[in-house]
């Protein structure tokens, strides 16, 4: 006699399409970077970190039918619980109802489950004005570095972060060839987020540090190289956001002791939002601080870059011209217009 014990079918359980999903899908169908595609692994594996850890569940038998509104509701308050920022939990949400949209175009019986997850309203957050260095922590920051062979490297990473305004990601993928510091203007070609390009103008005083920088470091380096590498145990292979990360921090806590106010955390990112905000800041136009940072809409850049310096905002106050005292209301004596401000006819 057979055992009437409903076996679970593979393509139920929550997890059988994440492989595909990660490796295939993301990258190779819809072209996304493999940068997103680790930030959807990182929030399948916390989802799955936490199904299994915190509540004894299996791989083997959590199935999509598993995944309920109070399930994604219990994980949020999980991860809200264990220090995790309202943003970072929209993240890791996000990353879970995009992969259940892609299960039920795969599997029609997924579509309900797809469906009343993506229902969950975001977590609310709380928008926070985002600092940035102000020129007397970027003049110290970027001559801290000393004159020796690590010193070069270090400037030359911390004067592109700025100079370009680049992402990290981007700046760690820059190779030999696409620099172009001979041209008549100095650029460099950048491939961005979504596989898109760009290319960037150089300052003078950029393309002078770096041009000493590739002097130092990339004498007999073919074209193919990366531009910023490091060598371990006989490998040489792009160096890690990490390790700019480390320099970085380096040479905060050097200028912070010599009592240059600083942000609390400086970071890659840093560098960047102060270069837009410098341009938006100098009167360069919103369209073309958008270009120099890669974004596709004008309407992100405004959201996180186009921060009025005091200056402005004092020009703009001074600009609006004092009512005049003895102007009579135009309402007065005025029995229909007094009728109509009140809302009648």
């Amino acid at each position: 006699m057979k055992n009437k014990s409903a076996k679970i079918s593979t393509d139920q359980l929550f997890f059988s399409h994440t492989w595909n999903f990660l490796n295939v899908y993301l990258v190779k169908q819809v072209g996304r970077s493999q940068a997103t595609a680790e930030s959807y692994r990182d929030s399948l594996t916390i989802f799955k970190n936490y199904l299994v850890g915190e509540l004894g569940k299996s791989i083997s038998t959590f199935q999509f039918s598993d995944c309920t509104k109070e399930c994604i509701y219990n994980f949020r308050e999980y991860l809200l619980a264990n220090g995790s920022q309202p943003s970072t939990v929209n993240v890791r949400v996000a990353a879970i109802r995009a992969y259940l949209n892609y299960a039920s175009d795969m599997d029609i019986s997924v579509q309900s489950v797809a469906l009343a997850i993506s229902q969950i309203s975001p977590c609310k957050t709380i928008k926070k004005e985002k600092p940035i260095l102000s020129d007397d922590a970027l003049a110290a920051i970027l001559s801290a570095p000393p004159n020796t062979k690590f010193g070069v490297r270090d400037r030359a990473i911390l004067i592109l972060l700025y100079d370009t305004a680049v992402r990290i990601s981007e700046l760690l993928n820059i190779r030999l060839c696409d620099i172009a510091m001979e041209s008549k203007y100095p650029n460099i070609f950048i491939t961005g987020k979504g596989n898109k390009e760009r290319t960037i103008q150089l300052t003078a005083k950029a393309v002078e540090h770096l041009r000493e920088y590739i002097r130092v470091y990339h004498s007999n380096s073919s074209k193919e190289a990366y531009l910023f590498s490091t060598t371990i145990k006989g490998v040489t292979d792009r160096m890690s956001v990490g390790n700019v990360q480390r320099i970085i921090k380096k040479y905060a806590a050097l200028v912070s002791e010599k009592g240059v106010s600083l942000p609390d955390s400086v970071h890659c990112h840093m560098f960047r939002r102060t270069r837009a905000t410098n341009l938006y800041q100098d009167g360069i136009a919103i369209e073309l601080v958008s270009t120099v940072l890669g974004h596709a809409r004008t309407d992100t850049t405004k959201s996180y870059y186009a921060k009025p310096s005091v200056e402005q905002l004092r020009d703009a106050m001074e600009s609006v011209p004092t009512p005049v005292s003895d102007e009579a209301p135009m309402w007065e004596g005025n029995e229909d217009e007094m009728a109509r401000l009140c809302g009648l006819r």
